[in-house]
């Protein structure tokens, strides 16, 4: 049976580029896509993916829930970076992918939309995991694979976030800083993996941090942080150092920081957490965790088709994804 590999070798390119081609995705050139076409037709291929559908029972497709509570959508650089490694391995295996995040006035539910859809399996990269929708999805026939949340008996692809916490806090206390503040986001596992790392870190330097220095705010939301740094600057001992919940949230901090007349990090430092392009390119660069977002994304998609055709063997279990200390101008040494 000719397979995407055979057509690939016949014409030149790489698998990916083969699927993109038979998938009608427009960012390969009009004449490379002729000639996979041609050549696909030429070898038996499409013929021979309709038999495989009827045989294997599958659509080849996999399913990618995305809710974001801000709106950001694709452009949301954490999670762009997640989906594009989850798209990049799922067409390395033959897989297409389809986002499940429509479902215009909700008379359907998240796995009656699976199925209308066809999908072999999902992948929940952004949702409210305690949503009911989220919850039948996940105890449904179909495999399912979550990113940074767990659930019993499923595979769960995590980034390291109380290592990631414990790593920023420590080099923020070993700078000298002991008045610090945090900016949390939303009670979610990753939170409360992060507040476990911070606390852990300030035990070990003896630093005791005020409940008014503990705020909580939302991910991915600038104006939410921007407030919540003018009551923390307002306080009448501010501290010397705010973590914020994630690098795009950072600059909402940074504007009221500025509006108060004050600069980081001369008068007062500031950490983010994810990493994303925008952390290098701000004035001063930001001191943050990077989490390998397109490396969560590709192992969440690969576990997944592993999940699908070889559930016997597949390992149900939890992989941490290893993120690493971006050291940049904004915290300052006391």
């Amino acid at each position: 049976m000719v397979s995407m590999k055979d057509i690939a070798n016949a014409c030149g390119v790489s698998i990916a580029t083969v699927s993109k081609a038979l998938n009608g995705q427009l960012d390969i050139g009009e004449e490379t896509r002729g000639r996979i076409l041609r050549a696909a037709e030429e070898m038996g291929y499409m013929a021979n993916a309709a038999a495989r559908a009827l045989k294997t029972k599958r659509t080849y497709n996999l399913g990618v829930l995305f809710v974001d509570p801000m709106h950001g959508g694709l452009a949301h650089e954490f999670f762009s970076m997640v989906l594009d490694g989850i798209r990049s391995e799922a067409e390395k295996n033959g897989y297409d992918i389809t986002f499940i995040n429509n479902l215009g006035s909700r008379s359907s539910t998240y796995l009656q939309h699976c199925r209308y859809r066809g999908v072999d399996g999902v992948v929940i990269a952004s949702a409210d995991f305690r949503d009911p929708m989220v919850e039948e999805l996940v105890r449904s026939e179909l495999p399912v694979v979550t990113i940074d949340h767990v659930f019993n008996d499923h595979i769960a692809v995590v980034s390291d976030n109380a290592r990631g916490m414990e790593e920023l806090t420590r080099f923020v206390a070993a700078k000298g800083h002991r008045r610090l503040a945090l900016i949390h986001g939303e009670k979610t596992s990753v939170t409360l993996n992060r507040l476990a790392g911070f606390y852990r870190a300030c035990e070990e330097f003896d630093i005791r941090v005020p409940e008014a220095w503990i705020r909580e705010g939302v991910f991915h939301d600038p104006h939410g942080c921007y407030r919540i740094t003018k009551e923390l600057l307002a306080l009448p001992e501010r501290p010397s150092c705010i973590f914020f919940p994630d690098d795009y949230s950072c600059i909402g901090g940074i504007n009221a920081v500025t509006e108060a007349g004050l600069h980081i990090p001369d008068d007062i430092s500031a950490v983010g957490y994810d990493g994303i392009p925008l952390s290098r390119i701000v004035s001063p660069v930001l001191t943050t965790w990077r989490q390998d977002t397109a490396g969560m994304g590709a192992t969440a998609a690969a576990r997944l088709i592993e999940l699908i055709e070889r559930p016997r063997t597949a390992i149900l279990d939890r992989v941490i994804v290893n993120g690493s200390l971006q050291e940049g101008g904004s915290v300052r040494q006391l």
